[in-house]
């Protein structure tokens, strides 16, 4: 703790006591009660940061670079500060490096930030102070990056390429965090990125809705189970691929309640979003059920092969998607993941979709959510019900209402695992997409229900109650085997 004294000449003067016991002084001149008393509390502040060895807050490190040269050499005299004669600017490339150094993160998201701080030492230059680096710097290096670049492929041709907006904003997003960090070191006072526009970081060019008809054709050109529970768990679980597919175990599927257990490095960094529990559809449970069945003898992973770091996943699915003759779409994984995600949303609430996607409503809204045809088709009065391919005459993907039909997959169905409890009665309109059935509707439904046009369910096996069945973990046996299948 410090106090304040006064002199017999009233003079004031602060005095504190060392974190070694010793006691100093800080003479203060004559300056008024409430001045003094300031100056106190900002002694004190500083002894607080020296005992915890931290660097002080941007308010008191501004303060104490405002000070006049002799009372700054004052405080340096007892330790509170260094001498100003033996300052060293800090260059950027020694900000930047001590920035990664700090950054507490997975080796993807420190390598998405070399991308910025690359940048950067091109621009700024590596040995340019920190200190020195203001607004107009940090506009231009912004300018910088929106600018066109001419790279040259290895057959010696040339082409032009341009950043994306979202890769732009979150390289802006990335150096305004790197700034933030040096006003908090007390490296300099103010932020010169802070007023920098970033913009959004989702990019609705790359968006793109993976209907059942493509993922269909991608499972039957799969050469094995594995890939097959690649493509399937991307698409109806909405799992990460390959970080939350490679993590998965048998002992997380639970058979009898139809829910895989799903644990995400992604999100493990915030608290309750290390591990979630997603339902396994339809679709998805025979594809798992085969792995199963042909899985050697006590192995654990799911898929092992994602196991191999060697694996380049994303040049074999690529070749997977030509043999199935599908024209490959921006974001091989994600966009599934998305698409996963679409379905969802139109048939369970946000929050339940947030919590099986494992991140809030407002991302989900942002990066995965997509406008199809089918719900324009809807808004105008164009379709009829939603429901999958066939027509009034029976007929698949025919009459007026087809591009609704065709864009609604099988993940939509009421034959999932969770259906309204209206769809049960016959006497109350079944409800499927967002439109209410007439009786030739449930008739069409009940079709579906009972495996025609859909995808059929293990016989015996009843659609898992998500909504009220308590979580567990069963990996031992498959419903089918318990079946005696």
């Amino acid at each position: 703790m410090a106090s304040v004294s006064r002199d017999a000449n009233g003079t004031k003067r602060v005095l504190f006591t060392d974190g070694d016991g010793e006691r100093h002084s800080v003479r203060l001149g004559k300056v008024s009660t409430k001045a003094a008393e300031s100056f106190r509390l900002r002694v004190e502040a500083l002894l607080a940061t020296k005992g915890l060895r931290q660097s002080p807050e941007p308010e008191l490190a501004a303060w104490v670079r405002e000070l006049p040269d002799r009372m700054h050499e004052r405080l340096a005299r007892v330790g509170l500060v260094e001498p100003r004669g033996a300052a060293v600017a800090v260059t950027l490339d020694e900000l930047l490096t001590r920035f990664n150094a700090a950054a507490s993160v997975k080796a993807s998201t420190k390598a998405a930030y070399r991308q910025t701080t690359e940048s950067l030492r091109a621009h700024l230059g590596e040995t340019t102070p920190v200190a020195s680096i203001t607004p107009a710097d940090a506009d231009t290096w912004r300018k910088a990056i929106g600018e066109p670049v001419t790279v040259k492929a290895e057959d010696g041709t040339e082409r032009t390429k341009r950043l994306a907006l979202a890769t732009i904003a979150k390289r802006v997003h990335v150096a305004r965090a790197i700034f933030k960090r040096a006003v908090r070191w007390g490296l300099i006072a103010s932020n010169p990125f802070a007023e920098l526009r970033a913009g959004s970081q989702s990019n609705p060019d790359r968006a793109f809705y993976v209907d059942a008809e493509s993922i269909r054709a991608i499972l039957e050109a799969c050469p094995d189970a594995e890939w097959r529970a690649i493509v399937a768990l991307s698409r109806f679980a909405g799992l990460r691929c390959p970080s939350e597919i490679v993590a998965l175990r048998w002992g997380d599927v639970n058979w009898e309640r139809g829910r895989l257990t799903v644990r995400s490095p992604k999100t493990a960094g915030h608290e309750g979003h290390a591990v979630r529990v997603v339902p396994i559809a339809p679709e998805l449970r025979p594809i798992l059920q085969d792995l199963f069945d042909h899985a050697e003898p006590g192995s654990e992973a799911v898929v092992p092969r994602l196991r191999d770091a060697r694996m380049n996943l994303r040049t074999t699915f690529g070749k997977i998607i030509a043999r199935a003759g599908v024209k490959p779409w921006p974001r091989l994984f994600h966009n599934m993941r998305a698409s996963c995600a679409t379905d969802w949303v139109e048939r369970f609430p946000n929050h339940v979709v947030a919590n099986w996607l494992g991140h809030s409503p407002l991302i989900a809204a942002t990066h995965y959510l997509q406008t199809r045809d089918a719900h324009f088709e809807l808004a105008t009065g164009g379709a009829g019900v939603l429901v999958r391919g066939e027509a009034e005459n029976g007929d698949e993907k025919s009459g007026a209402n087809c591009g609704a039909l065709e864009a609604q997959n099988a993940a939509q169905q009421p034959s999932a695992t969770v259906r309204d409890e209206r769809a049960e009665s016959p006497e109350t309109p079944c409800f499927v997409g967002v439109l209410q059935h007439t009786a030739s509707d449930r008739e069409r439904t009940a079709k579906l229900q009972s495996g025609r046009g859909g995808i059929r369910t293990p016989e015996g096996v009843k659609p898992a109650d998500l909504q009220s069945a308590p979580i567990g973990h069963s990996g031992t046996r498959p419903m089918g085997r318990m079946l005696g299948r």
